[in-house]
């Protein structure tokens, strides 16, 4: 048995990312306008985006401990699990209770698969070609895509609602709607997702451990991502970096649905004009993430892409504000522009984001450090979401998730002086010990 060699490492890696994210796509269009449809206001909406922040929130730093204690496939399983109960929940809940518990329950998803998939392959490639392997590429592509499973997702998930007709709630009893076939659809393929993860990602045999042992060990593991986290400035740019993109991301996932069905003068028809919007968005995303390699050649350094990249999405979202009290056309299509930078921007950043922190920490904190940096991410997109839910509608929803895009840019026009990479235990596992690999 031998080790997986950087490529086939790649191809796996892009495509157990591309699973995890259909569903994602498919109930992407539907979502906000499914629970408005059961009744919530849009307030109860953005409280119920909190629960699933705030799930992540308190679940990242433990999950992501537990990747780094028993490995990265049982944990990466578990999360499509849940994401597949959540995402049956979500169809069938009539209730905000209900709705609750599927907020809960993809967010506990969230959290369990924010950082393994990516931790198995740079310990993957680097236990084949040693700790200086070039990361960049395998973690642009997954980022592409990502980006092309959410596009796809939330083309079939836009148009199934409309497909399937008005006739579904009454013959169901209001049970299932048509707002209601994507998300059944996304847990079906996180089914297959799962079934992909146990077959398709070996990991090195761990040593037999306990559950006392796996107690005693995350918290420990935890500790250690939390301190190179607050011991590199770096790595501290990277995290508040990820708590402005979770800002500009919650403000265009709230603000945007109602925004669309406002125009088409139907939830159904909003639906579809957002999943286009959406898979224009992803598509945005798939295109800056292929090319963010060349961003950090063409700017000089991964830090001045990502300043570049961040100040481009703050453009979009400021743009989007600026033109959310006008209907005519040169200010839809201003809108749309703006919408495609957020995206364009946020998918350039993202690998060169990860190539830096993946550089500065090493296999035995690397998912807890992932699971760090989507914290930020979750916890100030959370707020941003209750903010931007509670003012009135307009420009004042959009703006403040700008400004915090535009404050996130500004912490990388200066670049940090260069230091050697933070590390928090033993060395990452040599290419000799990978001969062992499943």
């Amino acid at each position: 048995m031998t080790a997986l060699d950087p490529r086939a490492a790649r191809r796996r890696f892009v495509a157990a990312t591309g699973l995890f994210w259909l569903p994602v796509g498919l109930y992407i269009p539907s979502q906000v306008l499914l629970m408005t449809e059961r009744g919530m206001s849009l307030a109860v909406v953005a409280a119920l985006f909190a629960v699933h922040s705030l799930t992540v929130s308190v679940m990242e730093l433990p999950t992501g401990g537990l990747a780094d204690v028993i490995g990265r496939r049982p944990v990466l399983a578990a999360a499509g699990l849940l994401n597949a109960a959540a995402l049956t929940v979500l169809a069938l809940g009539t209730t905000v209770w209900a709705l609750a518990v599927a907020m809960l329950l993809m967010g506990s998803g969230r959290a369990l698969s924010s950082g393994p998939a990516e931790a198995w392959y740079v310990d993957t490639v680097q236990a084949h070609s040693g700790p200086g392997a070039e990361l960049r590429t395998g973690l642009a592509r997954a980022g592409t895509a990502s980006a092309a499973a959410l596009a796809a997702g939330t083309l079939v998930g836009g148009g199934l609602p409309l497909l399937l007709g008005p006739g579904l709630g009454p013959a169901t009893g209001g049970l299932l709607l048509p707002l209601s076939a994507p998300a059944l659809l996304g847990a079906a393929v996180g089914a297959g997702y799962v079934v992909f993860v146990l077959l398709a990602l070996p990991e090195p045999p761990r040593p037999r451990t306990t559950l006392r042992a796996v107690l005693r060990g995350v918290p420990a593991t935890v500790l250690g991502g939390l301190r190179v986290g607050a011991g590199d400035a770096l790595i501290r740019r990277l995290l508040l970096t990820a708590g402005a993109a979770g800002a500009g991301l919650a403000t265009v996932e709230l603000l945007t649905p109602g925004r669309a069905a406002h125009l088409t003068g139907a939830p159904e028809s909003g639906a579809v004009l957002f999943a286009a919007l959406a898979c224009a968005g992803f598509v945005c995303t798939a295109i800056g993430s292929h090319f963010a390699p060349l961003a950090a050649r063409m700017t000089g350094s991964g830090e001045h892409a990502v300043l570049a990249s961040i100040g481009l999405s703050a453009a979009g979202l400021i743009l989007l504000g600026a033109t959310a009290a006008s209907d005519g056309p040169v200010a839809l299509a201003l809108a749309a522009l703006g919408y495609g930078l957020v995206y364009l921007g946020l998918g350039s950043a993202g690998p060169n984001e990860n190539d830096l922190l993946h550089h500065r920490v090493d296999s035995t904190v690397r998912a807890t450090a992932l699971s760090v940096r989507s914290l930020a991410l979750q916890s100030v997109g959370a707020l941003a979401g209750v903010v931007a839910g509670a003012l009135p509608a307009g420009p004042p929803a959009w703006l403040p998730g700008g400004a915090v895009l535009c404050a996130g840019a500004l912490l990388w026009a200066r670049r940090p002086a260069p230091r050697p990479p933070l590390t928090a235990g033993p060395e990452p596992p040599r290419a000799t010990e990978a001969a062992a690999w499943r």
